[in-house]
């Protein structure tokens, strides 16, 4: 491969700044599916298996992503810009119909399409920093990446309380959305179009080096399930030993994205969602009833939403750091991974201790700096370690061990709650917490790339 120029900061931020309307779309999703699922008549114990859409569109969709993009040449949109924007469109309409939904079932289909819509999208942002950036400039790219992030997930995060307080009703009838809900997903779903445009407009792919070469591979190869299952069956030591330390990783953050506001209304603002069966809707005080529960309900999960979003603001404080450190000097990867795991465990744990609200701050905080590792040093760690002309497919199966924790999760946090912890879901936070200690744990077995010790990044 011909060597790759050194790129300036504004070239890395626009690169990456597609990944701002992605993270709208997953902090929406995140931070109030459950709301809106809970808001339909779901059963606390039932919201993870209703999440089970999620992963299973992007155990699909992630590695056949990759292998199109790897395999996509277009003359204007050059290799991965072309599913940025396929994917953007998409998720946009998704956003726009989410909240309007009517019933269970059309809101965990309109999540199918969404996640599988978003997957489209984000799965090659992590190849395109591995096609654009020198080896020595990946941490880099992969932390500003989560800078945006992280600026992503805390102004989502708070939309739905903001466009409250600027007037926009926060409460509706039984079974219907709130009207701030629904604009809060507008606004999402034009900030992930837009964004997206930015990064297609501004940056500009490298051809292949060898057009004839590229055309040959195209038309020659295993097929896309051979070509798939190829690479599974040979997978790098250092991609399945950092795919343990994803598994528990992204165990612990789907349990975090399911259960967080039943946990957190139940256990610390002690305003649980209503069964609108257990009232006389009929009786005009027992609708009364309903209604103010209804109402402390909203607001408690408006507020979730706010105090989830200061991971995303913790985040992007530690991402601003590490780009600033991993822009003169090479970082030590897994001691960093390491040390912020075991401090987003804390954090989680700490929420079965929370006295107030406010406290919340600090857990979410120390969560925050987990998920600003998690989203680049195992980016950062893997991309030295695979061929660059399968970049696509590779993290396409790398993003394997993101999915596959979440749906072992949907699939047995539902059951465990109701029969081993008397269906209190703040030990869903704490099952956060243990996951994330076990995943810096087997860190021991992924190896650190030698960096290059040369300066990182341009200064001007």
């Amino acid at each position: 491969m011909t060597r790759k120029p050194t790129l300036s900061f504004w070239q890395i931020w626009n690169m990456s700044f597609g990944f701002l309307g992605i993270q709208f779309g997953f902090a929406l999703q995140g931070g109030f599916m459950s709301r809106i699922f809970q808001t339909l008549g779901a059963d606390k114990d039932a919201l993870p298996l209703l999440w089970i859409a999620a992963p299973l569109t992007g155990l699909l969709v992630q590695p056949i992503v990759g292998y199109f993009s790897d395999r996509t040449w277009h003359p204007i949109l050059g290799r991965r810009r072309p599913y940025f924007l396929v994917g953007a469109i998409l998720s946009s309409i998704a956003l726009v119909f989410m909240p309007y939904s009517s019933t269970l079932w059309m809101a965990a289909g309109l999540l199918w399409v969404l996640d599988a819509s978003i997957n489209i999208s984000m799965e090659p942002f992590r190849a395109l920093v591995a096609d654009k950036l020198p080896e020595k400039q990946r941490s880099y790219g992969f932390v500003l990446q989560t800078l945006i992030i992280g600026i992503g997930t805390w102004v989502a995060s708070n939309l739905p309380w903001l466009v409250a307080q600027m007037g926009v009703s926060n409460v509706a009838g039984p079974g219907v959305v709130p009207p701030s809900v629904k604009m809060a997903f507008s606004i999402g779903a034009f900030v992930f179009l837009a964004s997206i445009l930015v990064t297609i407009v501004t940056t500009r792919e490298y051809p292949p080096e060898d057009p004839e070469r590229f055309a040959a591979e195209r038309k020659s190869g295993r097929g896309m399930v051979g070509e798939i299952v190829h690479h599974v069956l040979n997978m790098p030591a250092q991609m399945f030993a950092i795919g343990t330390v994803q598994f528990f990783s992204w165990l612990a953050f789907f349990s975090m994205w399911s259960l967080a506001t039943p946990a957190l209304t139940e256990h610390v603002f002690r305003a649980p969602a209503p069964d609108v069966t257990a009232f006389d809707m009929a009786d005009a005080a027992q609708a009364a009833a309903f209604t103010q529960a209804n109402g402390a309900f909203q607001d408690a999960a408006d507020l979730v939403g706010s105090y989830m979003g200061y991971y995303g603001l913790s985040s992007m404080a530690v991402a601003l750091l590490l780009s600033f450190y991993a822009a003169r000097r090479p970082l030590n990867r897994r001691a960093v991974h390491f040390g912020a795991l075991v401090l987003g465990g804390l954090g989680f744990l700490s929420m079965a201790w929370v006295t107030q609200p406010v406290y919340l701050v600090g857990s979410f905080a120390l969560v925050g700096v987990a998920w600003a590792s998690i989203l680049s040093m195992p980016y950062a760690l893997l991309a030295s370690s695979v061929d660059e002309e399968k970049m696509g497919i590779s993290m396409g199966i790398f993003n394997m061990f993101i999915v596959i924790p979440q749906i072992v999760a949907a699939t047995l946090l539902g059951p465990s709650l109701r029969h081993l912890f008397d269906n209190q879901a703040i030990y869903g936070m704490m099952i956060s917490g243990a996951s994330l200690i076990i995943g810096a744990l087997c860190l021991v077995r992924v190896r650190e790339p030698v960096a290059a010790h040369e300066p990182i990044a341009e200064t001007h």
